[in-house]
């Protein structure tokens, strides 16, 4: 199973690497794009991230199983902004596959017009504008799932994300097999 990984300039590197790494453990093919190219990528706290290649070189190798969006407050405006994003996010809602964002990464579901009428979380933050949109059921819940959509809540939470974009994935035997060697506590 595939997953892509959309890397933006100011993603949130927790939301990035935790759910990068975690899927990973479960053996699912995960590439980490990156929006703008191949090389690398500053996120929130000056980390930089190398992405396993460009997002143009990835969308030749879909469509994916998941696509997932990490949030960060600049990363999702630049995920938001972008038509390459939408047009992923459009295909992968049209086929009926996972998508998946965290923190203020449902922002960019917002702005692109993806998953209308779901139930979904984000970070504190930018509550207001997810529930003032009018078109999703809002939780505070820290993980959210409707379907074919996750979403989840803040750096903290990306571990519980990552496991449940795993179950979703490869089924709970998957998470219960990798749960353990990381000591993550549930």
């Amino acid at each position: 199973m595939s997953v892509l990984v959309i890397l933006a300039t100011g993603a949130e590197e927790m939301e990035t690497v935790i759910p990068t790494d975690v899927m990973r453990r479960a053996q699912l093919n995960v590439t980490v794009a990156g929006l703008s190219g191949a090389d690398p990528v500053v996120c929130s706290r000056n980390v930089k991230l190398v992405p396993d290649k460009s997002l143009d070189d990835a969308v030749k190798e879909g469509p994916y199983d998941a696509v997932v969006l990490p949030g960060g407050g600049d990363g999702a405006k630049n995920l938001a902004a972008s038509e390459k994003v939408k047009k992923i996010l459009q295909e992968q809602e049209a086929g009926g596959r996972i998508i998946a964002a965290i923190c203020a990464g449902p922002t960019a579901l917002l702005s692109h017009g993806i998953a209308k009428g779901k139930k979904v979380t984000s970070h504190p933050g930018v509550k207001d504008k997810m529930e003032g949109s009018g078109q999703y059921t809002y939780s505070e819940d820290r993980v959210v799932r409707d379907g074919q959509l996750i979403t989840s809540r803040g750096p903290g939470t990306a571990f519980e994300f990552a496991l449940a974009l795993v179950e979703a994935l490869k089924g709970k035997e998957t998470v219960d097999k990798i749960v353990p060697p990381m000591l993550v506590k549930l």
